[in-house]
């Protein structure tokens, strides 16, 4: 019965203690729903939509924002070479294109 009072009493604190991973904002995942939901920017899947088809041969990685500028950038990959494509979420504009 002795063995049983330190997990429960670990268990207890783990279940009263904060959350931290819920109370802290996780960044630019959290920057660009706010600027979405103040239709400040376009969302992730409108610029997926036009940027991605013409993108043929190239595999998508992802996406990364950036708050500051209001901008997406669009992470490819061909042939070995990474391939990034800046754009503009305000407009869906393409800014231009960096390897």
């Amino acid at each position: 019965m002795h063995r049983k009072t330190p997990l429960l009493a670990v268990l207890a604190a783990l279940a009263l203690s904060p959350v931290t991973a819920h109370a802290e904002p996780r960044g630019e995942q959290d920057e660009a729903r706010r600027d979405l939901r103040a239709g400040n920017v376009q969302s992730l899947r409108d610029i997926e939509r036009r940027v991605l088809p013409t993108k043929q041969g190239m595999q998508y990685l992802g996406p990364e924002y950036d708050p500051t500028a209001m901008a997406y950038r669009l992470k490819f990959i061909r042939d070995g070479r990474v391939v990034f494509v800046d754009v503009d979420a305000r407009t869906g504009r393409v800014l231009g294109e960096s390897r």
